[in-house]
């Protein structure tokens, strides 16, 4: 049997990690690496762009980074501001549509008030589909689905019978987008610490050692070419060569 050519990912989703470990690692303090993240991002996103993938989605701030050193948590604030007031434009011009993911509740009014124009502004755009996840834990995310599904139960507009994963996935943060097919984590680690947890049930893991600040644009085409290496059966059995 001939093997069939394997297909990029559509969606690639990514744990950005690292940033701390990078700064230590150059006796620099971890809002150093967090700044050279912001960096790793646009280059990440600017390839991605040229490869054509469709979707990007990035783990920005967890649901657990709230337990972070509260003045490490304002810089994190501080680099999101410079990001969308220096970065929209560039991405605009990019044809890139900007989406966040997640409860921004907490965050300050400014910060909300920036993504919200970030996403405001490139929302006709046709290119590259990139979303922030902010204050975003899968857990959450699915806690907040399930309630979203009780209460029109409730609400007498929804039959429980009718609830099936298609159901489910449209109370997402991600609803109207497909899951990911490919996973990536720097720095090493392997696991998914909380990000995409429903999303991701299929999708290719591959972990880089590179951390965050040093992945560039080879190292996204080193993990799709690891990605077109895999065998995705979905349960079924190998495929015959």
């Amino acid at each position: 049997m001939t093997m069939e050519k394997q297909i990029d990912p559509q969606h690639v989703a990514i744990i950005m990690d690292g940033n701390g470990r990078w700064a230590e690692q150059r006796g620099m303090p971890r809002s150093f690496g967090h700044r050279a993240g912001v960096e790793a991002l646009r280059r990440v996103v600017r390839h991605s762009s040229g490869l054509g993938i469709r979707y990007l989605t990035v783990y920005a701030f967890s649901t657990e980074n709230w337990k972070r050193p509260r003045r490490e948590i304002e810089f994190l604030f501080g680099l999101l501001r410079e990001y969308f007031k220096k970065t929209v434009e560039e991405l605009h011009a990019m044809r890139v549509r900007i989406l966040m993911i997640g409860d921004m509740t907490p965050f300050p009014a400014d910060v909300r008030e920036l993504a919200a124009k970030a996403g405001q502004k490139t929302r006709d755009n046709d290119g590259l589909r990139l979303q922030i996840a902010l204050n975003y834990g899968g857990r959450a995310d699915i806690i907040q689905a399930a309630r979203n599904l009780a209460g029109q139960v409730l609400a007498g507009t929804l039959d429980p019978a009718a609830i099936d994963e298609d159901c489910f996935a449209r109370c997402l943060h991600t609803a109207g987008l497909p899951d990911p097919e490919l996973v990536i984590r720097t720095s090493g680690e392997s696991r998914l610490s909380n990000f995409l947890l429903w999303q991701a049930a299929y999708a290719e893991l591959v972990v880089t050692k590179e951390c965050w600040p040093d992945f560039d644009g080879a190292a996204l085409e080193n993990a799709l070419a690891e990605y077109r290496r895999r065998d995705r059966r979905f349960g079924s059995v190998p495929r015959k060569k």
